[in-house]
């Protein structure tokens, strides 16, 4: 082996050796390659379920949600409960926001459901049918607004 590729490796050894002592690591040169063994403890590569939605997301204050019973954090509670995430989002592993535009009624009903923003796999399916089910209390006026519903997994 030419003397210039040694001292290269060597080279290339030295710095993965220092840059494995910069992260806590320590290596063991075998025949041929480099094995790499971590003085920190493994972690487990399980983490704890997320859940579905997020109870106000990016910390915005929904207008409608004034004319829920509870507010908005009771509103959000209740689409966590009753979200079911679709099996082709899931299977395909789909997260984001969907966005459901609507009308709130001076009689507190529900008109013009329309959704404004899809992401697909039967999310915005599943966020059509969340709003249908909410109720809400009986405003002065009629309220144009629009709610997001964030899936995640």
């Amino acid at each position: 082996m030419p003397t210039s590729r040694i001292r290269g490796n060597a080279f290339f050894f030295n710095s993965i050796k220092s840059h494995l002592k910069m992260n806590n690591a320590f290596f063991l040169l075998g025949l041929g390659g480099l094995l790499a063994l971590s003085a920190a403890p493994a972690l487990a590569q399980t983490a704890s379920p997320a859940p579905a939605t997020e109870a106000a997301p990016s910390g915005k204050t929904i207008p409608v949600a004034e004319y829920y019973e509870g507010g908005q954090e009771a509103m959000y509670a209740f689409i966590n409960q009753e979200l079911k995430y679709p099996v082709m989002a899931r299977r395909n592993r789909i997260q984001g926001q969907c966005i459901v535009s609507f009308t709130l009624n001076t009689d507190g009903t529900l008109s013009g459901i329309k959704l404004v923003k899809q992401i697909g796999g039967g999310c915005g399916d599943e966020a059509l049918r969340l709003v249908r089910l909410l109720k809400f209390n009986k405003p002065d006026y009629a309220v144009l607004t629009s709610l997001p519903i964030t899936f995640k997994l």
